[in-house]
């Protein structure tokens, strides 16, 4: 496994350490995961992908658990929104 992989966080690449989870990536830049319907930003809670306040659009596909992610090399992370 390599040790640091490279990933696309809303267009901008980045290397992260390998293993590290999306969610992970998005607390460490300040990038909030998703826009609640009443218009408040949201970030993972629990960790565990239970709480599911941590989704976000991953490789295009929106409502991804982003806790529940390894991010592996050109992994795309978007915001929710």
């Amino acid at each position: 496994m390599p040790e640091r992989v490279v990933v696309y966080l809303r267009g901008k690449q980045i290397e992260v350490p390998a293993g590290t989870s999306a969610a992970v990536v998005a607390i460490t830049r300040d990038v909030h995961c998703r826009t609640s319907f009443d218009g408040q930003i949201r970030a993972p809670l629990c960790g565990m992908g239970i709480c599911f306040e941590c989704r976000m659009k991953i490789n295009g596909k929106p409502h991804v658990k982003s806790c529940q992610v390894i991010c592996t090399d050109g992994i795309e992370i978007e915001s929710d929104d």
